[in-house]
């Protein structure tokens, strides 16, 4: 198969810049990415990946910035077509938008249109790598996967547990029926192309301590695989776990005595700790998954970038979708950076970056194999228009290096920042594109 030469400004990380600062980032202003069946090749200056691979098929993206493809670390799909509702505190959200929404998941037909929606809507914002919640409905997951599978894209995903009567009649399965279904899909995707199954109970205040107990006995029997919950997103919710499990000495113990903390666990929002759980968290080597916009928008609290990640916490960055008020992870960025303003922070361009790319992977235990622009990764990767809007554009002529240019577009960017996104090699679009072909 011939090489397919990239050329264009070029970012990748040596290191993660949160310890190692900006030098963790290798900037090329004129730099070439060498890709070969679905995987990076080489990366470096543009003149010398042309003569080092003089037959490959060039695709000259100017003055773009490749970037790795943009890693969204907690999700709900079936979120998708209410995005964006207004109003309500979190358990409130749920039972007015959520639920509802997610009972019409039990139509096949439905979920299928809204998982390729989903999918098309996260390639269009330079995302290449998402981890998903299902709904109850194991056709859920299989149309995700589906569609992430026509689309050659890595995708984490699993079926919604919920057993509790705090969940409508429609939405609610069993302990049993929890781990039969999540081990026949676990069966069915697991290790399938890019497809990961993930264990997932939604959260304590929707399981019984059964259910907890069952999905715990899943993981340990599959502790290759992932698992996924909530925690800690907002007072209220603390509290009222709290009442459910008054014997639990805080959140995280809920899923801790029932197995279900680990090195491969994911805690999305993870606000309002208390010390033994970032303890513990810290420990085990958990992945907790900063959801800026989310956070705002359902008015959750402010997320302690900077301290958590002095303590050595594993941390991503996701979009939160339909919590979170954005498909756009430069929109999440952007997000992300307000809300460590308001701890007092400024969060550094690269900090972000490797947040919503390596960061993420490395949450997602998958950062060997995607998030960074490295020899051996697959090729999944996002070329920045990096003067996509007027305002965007007379910015970045006042800028000086890299940094202040991209900020610009991290800042004020959306889809229309999106030259083009790469998954293994291929250019995304309606239908994906063979590598080398011209957008």
């Amino acid at each position: 198969m011939t090489p397919t030469l990239h050329l264009g400004q070029t970012l990748s990380f040596d290191a993660n810049p949160f310890e190692a600062g900006i030098a963790a980032a290798r900037h090329q202003r004129h730099g070439g990415l060498v890709v070969d069946g679905g995987r990076i090749l080489a990366i470096g200056a543009g003149d010398a990946m042309r003569a080092a691979y003089p037959a490959a098929d060039t695709v000259d993206h100017g003055a773009g910035l490749i970037v790795p493809g943009f890693v969204d670390a907690h999700a709900h799909y079936p979120q998708t077509a209410m995005i964006a509702s207004w109003g309500k505190r979190l358990i409130d959200w749920l039972n007015d938008y959520t639920f509802p929404e997610e009972m019409r998941f039990a139509d096949p037909g439905y979920a299928r249109d809204i998982a390729g929606r989903y999918l098309d809507l996260l390639l269009a914002h330079g995302t290449t790598t998402v981890c998903s919640f299902c709904t109850i409905h194991p056709d859920s997951v299989d149309a995700l996967f589906e569609a992430a599978e026509a689309r050659g894209m890595r995708v984490f995903a699993g079926k919604t547990c919920m057993d509790r009567d705090t969940a409508p009649a429609g939405l609610r399965d069993t302990a049993q029926s929890a781990y039969d279904d999540s081990a026949a899909l676990l069966a069915r995707w697991h290790g399938r192309g890019r497809a990961s199954y993930v264990i997932t109970p939604r959260f304590s205040p929707t399981s019984t301590p059964g259910q907890l107990q069952a999905l715990g006995a899943l993981w340990a029997e599959h502790p290759d695989c992932l698992m996924q919950t909530h925690l800690s997103e907002q007072v209220d919710e603390t509290a009222w776990v709290k009442s459910l499990y008054p014997d639990a000495r805080d959140y995280l113990d809920t899923y801790e005595s029932h197995g279900l903390l680990g090195a491969g666990g994911l805690y999305g929002h993870a606000i309002h700790l208390e010390p033994r759980e970032r303890d513990r968290l810290r420990e085990v080597g958990a992945g907790l998954v900063h959801c800026p916009t989310s956070n705002t928008f359902i008015g959750s609290g402010l997320f302690d970038m900077d301290g958590l990640m002095r303590e050595g916490q594993r941390i991503g960055l996701a979009t939160d979708t339909g919590g979170g008020s954005s498909f756009s992870m430069l929109r999440t960025m952007a997000a992300a950076y307000e809300i460590a303003q308001l701890r007092h922070r400024a969060l550094h361009g690269s900090e972000l970056l490797w947040l919503a790319t390596q960061g993420s992977a490395r949450a997602l235990r998958c950062d060997h194999l995607t998030g960074n622009l490295a020899p051996g990764l697959e090729a999944d990767f996002t070329v920045l228009d990096l003067a996509s809007t007027p305002a965007i554009a007379q910015r970045s002529t006042h800028a000086d290096d890299i940094w202040e240019t991209l900020f610009a577009t991290i800042m004020m960017g959306d889809d229309r920042a999106i030259a083009s996104t790469w998954v293994g090699g291929r250019k995304a679009g309606p239908v994906m594109q063979k590598a080398g072909e011209r957008k």
